[in-house]
């Protein structure tokens, strides 16, 4: 680093965080026919949050770091620029500032490499300093991770490298030694292979709000310093750290870590000397999502007399509404709370991620992504009870919503209590597709139910038979009734997202010497973040099947299909045949009729049945496949077809009180590609026993002059009714979001003709507007308004 020391400390002080890799050329760049000679570049990454191979992509040029503008940026950029950091190729790139916003000079625009170059500088571009981008467009690249042999960075950082990657909350009361989340405590950051501590010297609120947020609560509060000051006071007198919580070593990290404190945990405020203060004179705005986004100094040689009128920080957070402990009915209080929030995140496989929606004259919508970021994110991650935001995500990265798009340019400042407070456009038909869906991933509290769980047997690590932990011993869970739904919750608390498939026969994954069943009766409603939080059998054990051969199992999976039906068609289509019974035997065989159609005079006579057609389309992040594989579907001479679920929709009419008076069902006889959005090939056609599912971004039609695409209303009264479809309702395949199966509509039948209207899907209203639709007094004509 040398002649550059000085100013290179103070730059790194304000830079975002995580660990900076620094790369340079092998070589000097040679010079081009056209140009003059290139200085020696420098590159690095940077930004948050992010992982060691990805980032920011700032390169040192004239003395001075800056970043590269994403505007016609392709793969190749990315290949080349991963060559100066040192690893083999890229995987990807980013645009829009995925990793933050850099500061400094903008250096390169339009750049466009072939991606044999061995050096940026060879690259077309626009001249170095050139460009009419802001910091907005900073792109950034993901490489793959792996170095090239032999490479060796000519500027390393030595070993009091300034970078904050890794932060913790200690608690210091006994109280909170087993509880969990972690809500107060001294404030660490990991330093080489330990933890050190931060001068409380000038610390402020501002400052307590970043750290609470990146431990995943939205708010913090005053702590009582003075008891803190206790602790120090008699550490420093005694030599020693009191026994009150003197053993307490931070739960609100997992296991492994834990492991490397066990020396440690038994000292807390120790003696003065045993402290090891990292950082001082922080200073945060109170909107970063991480400690390295404040400024703040490093203290330098040693450290043993530093922070000489000050204390460790520490900091108390308020968890959210999902994190707190306590009655019954202050659980309901929070729960009506969240109720009636204008906000709300879908399709996410854990809780703090999803696509973000929001509530405007009573019926939900997106937010388009245009100037997404991590400051409007995190209001939002605050505002449902979380902690600040990790990622703010963009492409309909948590699937795509349906109905309006509410909001685009959200610019918040992160100050917000609502999204609704930030600065933004109303959105016209022209600027958004819901391809431009924003999503976010918010921090949330550790809670160390990924250590109550554990896969075995499966050939990776996303498939194996459960087995959990009760108290200390671990073992197997019972499959009896174990559905998607439970899987579902077993996936998200391994962190490996959807349930793929619920298995209930795993003789073989018996790869284990674990053979005693600890949990039967499980079943859940499928949103909880743990098993033990479903209703289950408790201690009395009860299972059809004990052996290890019918232990539960799962196959997760990171994405996930999401089947909606298009509400409008469905109301466009809706009309009344009576269709002669010798024409219904194949669809009486089905089972597609009214139970009272085997009472009727065969073949004379007709059933009354009300037909429409249904489009039903993948939203989601994967392709719906049936749960059976080609060599388990039914033949069916009758229609001569082969069918891969018996069941994937069902059709009621319902009287307003939600009584029964009509059903109908429908075989999935054929799921194909009808139809897809532009630049989406079709991969699946029923046509010669093919492979059979819905691609993203498809839709499967079924006319309403096919069989069984009908209810029969023969025995239904003239009234008021509800016409409801469900799609996939047996939860038979997993999907990101089942709250969307459901599409209902108002129907006036007067015995002779149905006006069918009012159609949605079922979760795309207000708890208000939803109750004035499900209390819908019916009409006296045929006027709908």
């Amino acid at each position: 680093m040398g002649h550059h020391s000085t100013w290179t400390w103070q730059e790194l002080l304000v830079l975002l965080g995580g660990l900076w890799l620094w790369g340079a050329s092998a070589q000097p760049t040679p010079p081009g026919p056209t140009r003059s000679p290139t200085p020696q570049l420098k590159f690095r990454l940077a930004g948050y949050p992010r992982k060691h191979n990805e980032g920011r992509i700032e390169v040192f040029y004239n003395d001075e770091w800056g970043t590269i503008c994403d505007d016609d940026f392709t793969l190749a950029n990315a290949h080349v620029l991963c060559r100066h950091l040192g690893f083999v190729a890229a995987t990807g790139w980013a645009h829009s500032a995925k990793y933050g916003k850099g500061v400094g000079r903008i250096w390169l625009d339009n750049v466009n490499c072939a991606g044999g170059e061995k050096s940026i500088g060879d690259c077309k571009h626009r001249g170095w300093g050139n460009s009419d981008c802001s910091h907005e467009e900073d792109a950034g690249v993901i490489c793959k991770d792996e170095r090239i042999p032999g490479f060796k960075d000519s500027n390393v950082i030595e070993t009091e490298q300034s970078h904050v990657e890794e932060v913790r909350l200690r608690p210091v009361v006994s109280g909170a030694r087993r509880r969990l989340p972690v809500t107060e405590g001294v404030v660490e950051v990991r330093y080489k292979d330990g933890w050190a501590q931060i001068c409380d010297e000038g610390w402020d609120t501002k400052n307590s709000r970043v750290i609470c947020g990146m431990m995943g609560f939205p708010a913090e509060k005053k702590v009582n310093r003075n008891f803190y000051k206790r602790l120090k006071r008699a550490a420093r007198t005694k030599g020693r750290s009191p026994r009150l919580g003197s053993r307490l070593a931070s739960k609100s990290q997992p296991k492994q870590k834990r492991r490397e404190d066990v020396g440690s945990r038994k000292r807390l405020f120790a003696e003065r000397q045993q402290l090891n203060y990292r950082l001082h004179s922080v200073s945060c705005t109170g909107t970063e999502v991480h400690l390295s986004m404040c400024t703040f100094q490093f203290y330098q040689g040693n450290t043993s007399t530093a922070c000489g009128a000050g204390m460790p920080a520490v900091v108390s957070c308020l968890p959210g509404p999902l994190f707190t402990s306590g009655s019954t009915h202050k659980k309901k209080q929070r729960q009506q709370q969240q109720g009636q929030l204008r906000i709300r995140l879908k399709g996410g496989a854990k809780a703090g991620e999803g696509r973000v929606e929001v509530l405007k004259s009573n019926e939900w919508g997106t937010v388009c992504d245009d100037r997404w970021n991590l400051l409007s994110a995190s209001v939002v991650c605050r505002e449902l009870g979380f902690g600040s935001a990790k990622e703010a995500l963009t492409g309909a990265r948590m699937g795509q919503g349906t109905g309006p798009i509410h909001l685009n340019e959200v610019q918040c400042l992160g100050t917000e209590k609502s999204l609704w407070s930030c600065p933004f456009k109303n959105i016209t038909q022209e600027d958004c597709k819901h391809t431009e869906d924003a999503a976010v991933r918010c921090n949330i509290p550790y809670m160390g139910y990924e250590n109550l769980i554990r896969l075995a047997g499966g050939r990776t690590a996303f498939e194996g038979r459960v087995e959990v932990k009760r108290g200390s011993k671990w073992g197997t869970v019972c499959s009896d009734g174990w559905t998607t739904k439970e899987a579902m919750v077993a996936c998200r608390q391994l962190g490996l997202g959807y349930s793929l498939h619920a298995v209930t026969e795993t003789w073989y994954w018996d790869a284990s010497n674990v053979t005693e069943m600890v949990l039967s009766g499980v079943k859940c409603a499928g949103h909880e973040m743990s098993l033990s939080h479903c209703q289950h059998h408790g201690s009395s054990l009860s299972c059809r099947n004990t052996g290890t051969r019918f232990a539960a199992g799962v196959i997760c999976s990171e994405t996930a299909s999401d089947l909606l039906l298009h509400a409008p068609l469905v109301q466009e289509t809706a009309y009344i045949e009576d269709r002669p019974l010798h024409m219904l035997y194949c669809a009486a065989e089905e089972n597609c009729l009214s139970s009272s159609a085997r009472l009727a005079n065969w073949p004379y006579g007709h059933r009354r049945l009300l037909r429409f057609s249904s489009q039903i389309h993948n939203n989601g992040r994967a392709d719906f496949r049936p749960k059976a594989g080609r060599h388990s579907w039914v033949w069916h001479e009758c229609h001569r077809h082969y069918h891969s679920m018996d069941i994937f929709t069902h059709y009621d009419i319902l009287t307003p009180n939600g009584t029964k008076v009509a059903e109908g069902h429908k075989a999935s006889f054929c799921l194909e590609d009808t139809e897809c959005e532009e630049d989406v090939a079709k991969r699946y056609e029923c046509a010669n026993f093919g492979e059979q599912g819905i691609t993203v971004g498809c839709w499967d039609l079924y006319r309403h002059d096919i069989d069984c695409q009908w209810i029969d209303i023969t025995d239904v009264k003239p009234g008021n009714y509800i016409l409801q479809v469900v799609i996939n309702p047996n939860f038979e395949v997993a999907e990101s979001d089942f709250t969307n199966n459901a599409m209902k509509c108002n129907c006036k039948y007067d015995g002779h003709r149905i006006w069918v209207h009012s159609c949605h899907i079922g979760d795309a209203l207000s708890e208000e507007a939803s109750k004035r639709f499900e209390q819908y007094p019916g009409q006296l004509n045929n006027q709908i308004s």
